[in-house]
Parts: C-alpha cells; sequence; structure tokens
C-alpha cells in the first residue's frame, strides 16, 4: 500500500499547484467555500452510496474525492490565515483522543451505553466551554443537512436529555395520529396548502422518529427505497420494450402488471 504520510503530503501539493495565483488552474482559482460545499455534499452522497453498493473499488475512489474537498477548504482557509490541513487533522485528532478516555485514558467503558453517554456529556462540556450565552441543546444540528437526516438528529439530540418517547409503541401511535390528522385535512374540500404541507412534514417526522427507535437511518432507508424504485421502474420499461411498446403508449394496468413482474424477479 501506498505510504500515507508521503500521499497525504502529495495531495496538498496538488491543491497549492492548482490554487497557484500565477500558475494555478482558472476554475480553481475561482472557488470559494460558498462554491465548493456543494461538491462536498455531492462526494459525502457518492460515498455513502458506493457503501450501500458494497463497491469497494468505487469506495476507494469517492473516499479520494470526499479527502480532496477537505483539502480544498483546508487550502481555501491557508490562504487566509486561518488554519491549515495539519491543524485540521490535529484538531480532530486531540477530540477523538478527548472523546474516548475509555481507550486514552483510564475511565472504564460501561459497555456501548455507556460510550454514548459520556461521549454526549463531552460535547456538552465543549459546547460550553465554547458558548458566551445560552445554548439549545439542539444548536449544533446543521441547518443544511437533508431534512431527513437533520430530523433524525434532532431527534436524537433531544433524546439525549430525555425528550422522548418511552417505547416506539407510542412512536407508532404518533405516525398514525399524524397520517389521521393528514387524512382528515385532505378530506377538506378544497384543502389549504401550507396545512396540508405542514401535515406532511408532521407525517415525515414522525416516520424518521420512528426509524430513529428502530435503529435505521431514515435518509438510508429511503436512498434503498429510490434506488429499488429505479430498478423496478428500469425493469417495466425493458418489460414494455420487449412487447413493442413505451411507457408513455402503454395503459396502467399494462405498467402494473410489469411492476409486478419486477417484484416477482427481485424475489427470485
Amino acid at each position: 500500500m501506498a505510504d500515507a504520510q508521503a500521499e497525504i503530503a502529495r495531495l496538498i501539493e496538488v491543491m497549492a499547484a492548482l490554487r497557484h495565483p500565477e500558475t494555478g488552474c482558472p476554475w480553481d482559482l475561482e472557488q470559494t467555500f460558498e462554491t465548493i460545499v456543494p461538491y462536498t455534499i455531492e462526494e459525502a452522497y457518492e460515498v455513502a452510496d458506493a457503501i450501500e453498493r458494497q463497491d469497494l473499488v468505487d469506495l476507494k475512489d469517492e473516499l479520494g474525492d470526499l479527502l480532496l474537498q477537505v483539502v480544498y477548504h483546508a487550502r481555501l482557509a491557508e490562504e487566509d490565515a486561518a488554519f491549515a490541513f495539519a491543524d485540521v487533522a490535529a484538531a480532530v485528532s486531540d477530540k477523538m483522543i478527548r472523546r474516548h478516555p475509555h481507550v486514552f485514558g483510564d475511565t472504564a467503558s460501561g459497555g456501548t451505553a455507556g460510550v454514548r453517554k459520556r461521549w454526549a456529556e463531552i460535547k456538552a462540556e465543549e459546547r460550553a466551554r465554547k458558548a458566551t450565552e445560552p445554548t439549545s441543546a439542539l444548536g449544533d444540528v446543521p441547518a443544511a443537512l437533508p431534512a431527513l437526516t437533520r430530523a433524525a438528529k434532532l431527534q436524537k439530540k433531544a433524546s439525549a436529555v430525555g425528550f422522548d418517547w418511552p417505547d416506539v409503541d407510542g412512536v407508532v401511535a404518533k405516525v398514525h395520529e399524524e397520517l389521521a390528522e393528514l387524512e382528515a385535512e385532505i378530506a377538506v374540500d378544497e384543502h389549504d396548502r401550507d396545512r396540508t404541507r405542514a401535515e406532511i412534514g408532521d407525517l415525515l417526522f414522525s416516520v424518521a422518529n420512528l426509524a430513529r427507535h428502530l435503529n435505521v437511518d431514515p435518509e438510508t432507508a429511503l436512498r434503498a427505497t429510490n434506488r429499488k424504485f429505479v430498478d423496478r421502474f428500469a425493469f417495466v420499461e425493458q418489460e414494455l420494450r420487449n412487447a413493442g411498446k413505451t411507457v408513455e403508449s402503454a395503459a396502467l394496468d399494462e405498467m402494473d402488471e410489469a411492476w409486478n413482474a419486477a417484484k416477482k424477479a427481485e424475489k427470485s
């Protein structure tokens, strides 16, 4: 395998060359933190996708692309004399050591539950040291996260301070309650669009909470379902092509028949 320190140093040099004010790449020289953020988010999702597909060859490439994003942001910060890549690495190493006293200190772990409890306590202590005024327990959940992911993180943070359903039954009941409220809103003649949107939001939030209680990441679950839908729809399209038709020309019952065939093919 390649030498990690040497290759990281080379990557940092490559980024410095790309951002050289005289000989660098014109496109790279135009970039800012804000313009690079969409690529950072996209690369993180591509890492997740490679993992879900269990494609380790692709994962290596996607992790490299994500690492490039870290190096890119660090380079921009270094040009502003704020911090450099080494500071990023040092900060996260210090954080991991500080948050794992059962590994790097003499504290007993207390098992997985104990580790999670201590992790939350240490994070709270860190926030308290940084804070100049009272902060919310939910304050460090980024607003830019995908909505389902953010919902799960908000609920997890609230749970850490005791604001949570005692068991999954209460969450299931809440999902049914929110669905009933949505159905009631839909049943109203000329139902209000804003209220309908609010009820759908409440339902999705409750489903995300149910996923959390069942130890399922809602964003990952939905991505898997999206991928399954795409695969099944492609099967439908191919079945219709085999019959000399297109989805545009086929009747709904024909598409339903092909859809059921796709589900049967999955099981077999």
